[in-house]
Parts: structure tokens; sequence; C-alpha cells
């Protein structure tokens, strides 16, 4: 016998009864009509701000998705949170509030749909961290709920982007790039709205968010800008209201499973380091057992077949032009490499929403077949050693080579870091590290897109190693290891280390290791004396007393809160 749902679970307890009369004259004055009060109350939350093109077209597009709902028999109820351009803060202190503003957008989702009571919700997201960030909150709040994704941005001049502007700097700074040169490039290369263009952070966390199944089919791999992307919010509106009468919850589909289709299509895509932190803090907020192991597990077995920006040729939007990500879903399924039984927004499990896919067109070659993949096993390497002992993650094609040693050039911080390479310090065979940037150190693990890009930028790419506790852009590219755990502010070895330092990196037999004998390694520990905190008030302190291991998702609650297996 199917069970009863009541579509109005959380809003009566708001809005009903006598006693609830001052609630209902509040909602009076906002636009609510008497019949208003009987339909299921639905939040919209929108990340719009005119902080980033990633988030300037978002009201518009969380607009359509709330008139949606209004026809769709529901009440729709508009609200903001807030957003951090990474592309903007990159490289400076204001990048510390990137991670932190993850946090800062799951609770503030979960806050307004708990106290308005809300029976379902969609989130529009756009820049890095409203994807996971809303992911969280939907996890948390377990109230059917659909994610919309912004879009990604058109291409610029000559198919520029964000990183052709960071890696414009490094050129400009070895001499391989006129004044007049970087300027043009910096004026072209961002012709609008939309999240930044290759498979970067924001592109990345929109797939694994379909394959996840919270998304609709084909929200992730849209142009921010057309009426796809405007008809997706529509799509969205209508589900959110068929999903609070049926009954189906974000849990009912946030499985382990799900979680493996997500790691899966991540791997093919070639997407950012950045995945491997949100998806285990998405799982987290679900209750689900993820770990690094899964993503090596995982990475055995599925190859990168997308060959995208930015160790690729292709921009997302071209991406978007052969079909999206759907035919390579459909690809990975009957591969048997997806959970087809999964169940998703629509209502329907994975294998149903691609059974009528249409495969990519003949003689593209963005998307390569499974017999021929650009790398047959997975580009995220987890790494583990006596310089990660809890592990670090690298981002590694195939392109850079498996193995990697060299001195290491220590830094306390990035920026040290950056100058010292804009300025000519680094050398062939240098391992730039990068350290008191992890979670509680930075504070908010910064991304190291400056330092990365200065690398390529000076031609270096194939010459220099770069490790950090803290973490990678989606843009950034070479021998790059993240992630290091545990972080050098609580006693990790990294913190240990000292310029001159014979620094390996195996992704053959996923080590990241120092040569020094364990007795060594046990005196620098012994004289190690943690340095000052960044911040001693406000948000970035708050975190810093809170947020846990980048091994575990650098989540803000506690990591022994109970866990599920399905």
């Amino acid at each position: 016998m199917r069970k009863k749902v009541d579509p109005r679970a959380y809003s009566r307890t708001v809005m009903d009864g006598v006693q609830q009369a001052p609630a209902r004259a509040m909602l009076r004055a906002v636009g609510f009509s008497e019949s208003d009060f009987e339909r299921p109350q639905i939040g919209v939350a929108s990340a719009w701000a005119n902080v980033t093109p990633c988030n300037m077209h978002l009201q518009e597009l969380a607009r359509e998705a709330a008139t949606a709902v209004d026809g769709a028999g529901g009440k729709s109820v508009l609200f903001n949170t807030i957003t951090v351009s990474d592309g903007i803060s990159m490289g400076t202190p204001g990048m510390r509030y990137s991670l932190v503003s993850r946090e800062i957008i799951a609770d503030s989702i979960e806050a307004v749909a708990g106290a308005a009571g809300f029976d379902g919700l969609v989130a529009v997201g756009g820049c890095d961290k409203n994807m996971p960030g809303a992911a969280m909150a939907i996890a948390r709040l377990n109230r059917p709920a659909v994610f919309v994704y912004g879009g990604t941005i058109r291409p610029g001049v000559q198919r520029r982007d964000i990183v052709s502007v960071f890696e414009a700097v490094g050129a400009r700074a070895a001499g391989r790039l006129s004044a007049a040169g970087l300027l043009e490039i910096e004026r072209t290369a961002i012709p609008g709205p939309g999240s930044c263009g290759g498979m970067y952070t924001a592109n990345t966390m929109a797939s694994a968010i379909e394959a996840l199944g919270l998304s609709l089919p084909g929200s992730s791999a849209q142009e921010a800008v057309g009426e796809a992307k405007r008809s997706d919010c529509r799509r969205a509106g209508e589900a959110v209201v068929r999903l609070v009468r049926t009954g189906l919850k974000p849990r009912d589909i946030l499985t382990r499973r799900a979680f493996e289709n997500a790691i899966t299509v991540v791997i093919a895509l070639g997407g950012s380091t950045n995945a491997v932190l949100h998806l285990l803090a998405i799982a987290h907020a679900a209750g689900v057992r993820l770990k690094l192991e899964d993503f090596t597990r995982l990475g055995r077995r599925v190859p990168v077949l997308a060959d995208l920006k930015p160790s690729g040729r292709y921009l997302m939007s071209e991406l978007v032009a052969i079909g999206g990500i759907q035919p390579l879903m459909r690809m990975l399924l009957e591969a048997g490499l997806l959970h087809g039984e999964c169940l998703t927004v629509t209502g329907n499990t994975l294998r149903k929403n691609l059974q009528n896919t249409p495969m990519y067109m003949s003689g593209q070659d963005i998307v390569r077949p499974l017999s021929n993949p650009l790398k047959a096993d997975s580009h995220l390497v987890i790494l583990y050693g006596n310089l990660a002992p809890e592990g670090a993650v690298a981002k590694l094609t195939g392109q850079e080579g498996d193995q990697f040693e060299g001195r290491a050039r220590v830094f306390d911080g990035e920026e040290r870091a950056t100058k010292a390479i804009l300025d000519g310090r680094i050398r062939a065979g240098d391992v730039v590290v990068i350290r008191y940037e992890g979670p509680k150190g930075g504070p908010g693990m910064r991304e190291m897109l400056s330092p990365t890009s200065a690398i390529m930028g000076r031609g270096l790419g194939k010459e220099v190693a770069l490790i950090t506790d803290g973490r990678f852009s989606g843009g950034s590219h070479g021998f790059v290891v993240g992630h290091i755990a545990p972080e050098a502010a609580v006693g990790g070895p990294v913190g240990l280390l000292q310029s001159g330092d014979r620094v390996r990196i195996d992704a053959r037999r996923r080590e990241l290791s120092v040569e020094l004998s364990p007795a060594e390694l046990k005196r620098r520990r012994s004289a190690w004396r943690p340095p000052r905190a960044y911040a001693r008030h406000g948000v970035l302190a708050k975190y810093a007393r809170l947020v846990g291991s980048a091994a575990q998702g650098a989540v803000t609650e506690p990591i022994q809160a109970r866990r599920r297996n399905s």
C-alpha cells in the first residue's frame, strides 16, 4: 500500500491554525493570497549577486523557477544566499573566504528553509561553492528539492577564458607577452554571464550533482544565456512540486551508489580536484559513508574520456554543443560503470532517464570512446606517505608523467611563493611547497591558481612541481598535489619541511614522501611550534575553530555524526 504523502508537511506548522494568524499576517504583506496558504510552500534559493559574472543572471533564472512553481500548484517564495568570486579573490587574502562561503551558503539555505517551513526547495547556483553549499543544505533538510545550475559562460575572443588571463600574467612576468598583449587578453576573456568555461570546479560540480540525481537531465551542460537554461529552470519548478506530492526526498536519491556515479562522471570528465573535497562534504551532510579510498577504488576502473580544459583542448560550451554529459553518462552506463537503478529528481531511475539519450555525433573528438581513452584510469590520484599520512589529492592527466623528484622550495603562504615564481627564483627541478594554507591554517584552504598559472606562464609546467595543504582551482594543471593532510597548522609533516629536502611524488605507487628518516622527522616535530593564527575574530576565526581535515571534506560539523551505508 502506497504511503500517504502530506504535501504541506512543514508549512502547516507555520501557517495553519488560529495561533498562526500573526505568521499569515506577515505573509499577506509580501503578497500571499488566501489560496496561497493552502498550497505547498516552495523556497527558491538564488545565489544572485553582481559580484561575479558567474551569478549576475541568477535572479532572472530563479524567477523563471518561481513562476513555474506557482503554475504547478505550489506557492513560491524567493530568497537569496551569498556568493564569493574565486576568480576575483584568487591570490589575495579574500580567497580565504571562498571555502568558508560553502558553509555559509549551506547554513543560510538550511536556516531560511527550516524557519519558513518550506515543503520543498529549488536552489539556483553559479560560482564554485554555490553547488556544494546548496547540495549540503538539501541533504541536511531532506525535503524534496531540485538544484539548478546557472550555466557555463560562452568563450571569449580566441576561445579565451579566465585561466587564459591568469596564465598571461605568468607569460608577462617571463617577458613572453607585452603589456598591451596582457591588457587585450584581460579585456576579451570574459564576454558575459556564466561560470568559468572549462571543466573547472563550477562545471565539475554541476556535472557531479546531475550525476547524483539532484538536477534534471541536462542541467549541468547548458550555456548561462539562452532558452535552454530558462526552460531548465521552469522544468525544475514543476519538478519540485511533483516531488513534494510524491514524497521523494533527497536522501532517497543521495545513496552511496549515487555518490559512486558522481565520482565516475567526474573522472570521465577530467574534473576538478575540488570534487573530492565537496563530494565528501555532501556525503557527510547526507549521512553516507564516503572516503578518499573510494576515489582510488573507482579510479582504477574509470578512464578519463573528455578532452576538456585546463589540461585538454576544449571548453564546456563546446561539450554543450555536441550534447553535454548525458551521452557520456549513457556510454558509462552501458559499460557497467554507472548504477542505473539510482533514483533522480525526475522521479525515475538514472537508467530510464538515459534510455532515449542520443549518442554523440560521429567525428567529434571532445569525448573519446571507452576503447580509446585519454587516460586508462583516473586523473584524481590519492597519495599517502610520510608527507601525507591522512592523504593528499593530485590531478595528474598523464601529460605530466607519473613521477617527480626534486628539491623543496618552502614557502609559508601563497603570496611568497607566487612572488618567487614571478621573480624567476624557481628553477627546473624545484618542488614548490606552499603550507599553512589548509582549512585551519589559511584559514579557508585557498586555491593556488595564481602560483600554478605563474608556473605555466613562465614555461615551467613540465619542470616544476607544486605541493600544498591548500587546494587548487579547477583551472590549475601541471604536476600539482593539494589537500595534504594533516595540514601544517595542526603539526602535519608538511610543516616540518625545509628548503633543500628531497621530495618525491610517485603516482604509480600513490606516494608523497620526503627523504628524511623517522628520527629526523621526530626531531623536527619536537622543535615545531604552531604559528600565530591569521584570524583572531570574525567568521574566519570561527571557521578555523570548527573545521575538520581536508581528508574528510573540510566540514564544520562533527565528523562522528551518524552515517548510513545505503
